[in-house]
């Protein structure tokens, strides 16, 4: 049977930034020098394959640190790359436990940002969403009350500082850059001696992921994000698609999510991933394509990305092979 002819745009760059990157790397260097388990505090980054993938090799995800057994306190434990509040490397201490902290310096920087605001003696005003790992992370790095978080525009127009000549912001990294800077202006309208941060807090990678989405999203009958639903940049992907001229945009994290049926007739494919996804992942996306349809592969790319984050000096001596990361890499 003949194969309709179909373009897939594939977004570059696109998955795993660098902060990610290294997390994954701490979690399987910590196994080749301490060996099974490690343990790592909530996901070590938003995406399942990732999370079982180690969970294989011997790492064992916990909610909260006294979940940890006993006899296995002299393991590592590994803080998420999403940030920790102060509280916890303060209660690993207080359990006489090894931890190795994988927060991305990225998210670390915005901490640095928000304790600078409070030195100057400003409150903090932190765009980001209630909830997120990343946010309650950042919260924890100042007192109680010292942080108020907005997240919408209507937040915005609502928020009544403490002082509203005494204010400083910084934002989650994985926000929007279009929905941040209508919460940065409202804000701003409201407040006209809000202070930026010392550096911008959205990261590279985020703003790169988006820029290289509206490039390849006009025009497209499907655009497809990997990522997984508790994804924050992952799921503003799939807004700027729509918003960038995509007639449809969904989130899958494996292909055996597309639901061929629904997604109707297509000629141009939208192809992304998330900073947590695997690129794997997208490889076996485009073959599902490919084993329905004469695909080709367009790239759609804005933006070269060579950063690299060294992991921890405690894992430096451990070599890391290619074979050790061909399960994400592809």
């Amino acid at each position: 049977m003949t194969k309709s002819p179909l373009a897939i745009r594939l977004c570059a760059p696109r998955g795993f930034c660098a902060g990610v990157d290294r997390a994954i790397q701490i979690v399987v260097l910590a196994l080749k020098a301490y060996g099974a388990p490690v343990y790592v505090r909530h996901e070590i980054v938003h995406n399942r394959y990732v999370v079982e993938g180690l969970e294989a090799k011997g790492a064992i995800f916990v909610e909260e640190l006294d979940e940890i057994p006993e006899e296995h306190r002299a393991q590592p434990v590994v803080f998420s790359a999403h940030g920790v509040p102060k509280s916890v490397p303060a209660d690993a201490i207080a359990r006489n436990l090894f931890y190795l902290d994988a927060t991305c310096p990225l998210v670390s920087k915005v901490h640095k940002q928000a304790l600078r605001h409070q030195r100057l003696g400003r409150h903090v005003i932190l765009i980001g969403h209630e909830g997120h790992p990343e946010v309650i992370g950042t919260m924890g790095q100042l007192p109680e009350g010292a942080v108020s978080l907005v997240d919408t525009v209507e937040d915005a127009a609502r928020y009544m500082p403490p002082d509203p000549d005494k204010l400083g912001y910084v934002t989650q990294t994985t926000l929007s850059v279009e929905d941040s800077e209508g919460v940065i202006a409202k804000l701003k309208e409201r407040f006209p001696n809000l202070q930026d941060p010392a550096a911008e807090s959205i990261c590279y990678a985020t703003t790169n992921r988006q820029e290289a989405v509206k490039l390849a999203a006009p025009g497209c009958d499907l655009f497809l994000i990997v990522g997984a639903p508790n994804s924050s940049n992952s799921k503003r992907l799939v807004e700027v698609a729509l918003k960038s001229g995509a007639r449809q945009a969904v989130l899958v994290q494996r292909a055996a999510e597309i639901d061929w049926d629904a997604v109707g007739p297509l000629r141009t494919v939208g192809l992304s991933a998330g900073a947590s996804a695997p690129e794997v992942i997208v490889n076996e996306i485009i073959d599902a394509f490919r084993d329905r349809y004469d695909a080709t592969v367009e790239l759609a790319e804005m933006a070269e990305e060579n950063e690299h984050f060294p992991v921890n000096r405690e894992l430096r001596h451990i070599e890391l092979t290619h074979e050790d990361m061909a399960w994400v890499n592809g």
